[in-house]
């Protein structure tokens, strides 16, 4: 009908609206919404964005954690550097430490040279930590160091390196359940919880679907 053909144009001038404000850039991610709750994180990215504090992303698999992380990145004072995104989920955790930082030559079997890792790829721009919350308590160890001190050892290195990071981390886990079953370590969270985003459902905010 007439009316609701009018109704979708609206909504597609809303959204449009809300694609420009946020994705003042080119190639920004299209994250797109019509309803308050999300208006009102959209102004919270814009807010944080330029800052160096450090974000954790909150929210059910599939709530768009990780176009937020690219909106924080593209809207910071960081954005012609890189955003290096590591899935701590698809990483095994044998292999994970080389993956983000790097090793020596003949480190271990199969380290066959010098290779470097996506710590050394983010310095100066921002590290993106996807789903920390499967990230053994070795590594939250590890990373806890970088976060505190920016400081890390490749494997099989005994020189200490430095890296100029923007840390943001995201999970579907509820972390303060993982602190009290000792599967989360309480001190990475705080630090990792300087600011907190944390993305509704869509149940929530059905009127954003279309």
């Amino acid at each position: 009908t007439v009316n609701k053909a009018m109704q979708w144009q609206e909504m597609l001038r809303e959204n449009k609206a809300l694609r420009e404000a946020l994705a003042e850039k080119e190639g920004s991610p299209s994250l797109v919404a019509s309803t308050s709750v999300m208006k009102e994180l959209m102004e919270r990215i814009r807010q944080v964005a330029p800052t160096t504090a450090t974000v954790l992303i909150t929210g059910e698999s599939g709530t768009g954690k990780e176009l937020v992380a690219k909106a924080l990145h593209q809207h910071s004072l960081r954005s012609t550097r890189k955003l290096v995104t590591v899935n701590c989920t698809a990483l095994p955790e044998q292999v994970i430490e080389s993956e983000l930082f790097g090793h020596l030559k003949g480190a271990f079997t199969g380290a066959w040279k010098d290779k470097r890792g996506l710590v050394e790829e983010a310095h100066e721009g921002t590290l993106f930590l996807d789903e920390i919350g499967d990230l053994s308590l070795n590594m939250q160890t590890k990373l806890l160091r970088l976060l505190q001190e920016g400081e890390f050892k490749p494997v099989g290195s005994v020189v200490t390196r430095k890296a100029d990071i923007r840390f943001i981390a995201a999970t579907n886990h509820n972390l303060r359940a993982e602190i009290s079953e000792k599967r989360f370590r309480e001190d990475l969270y705080y630090r990792l919880n300087v600011v907190n985003i944390e993305l509704p459902p869509l149940r929530d905010r059905k009127k954003d679907i279309p």
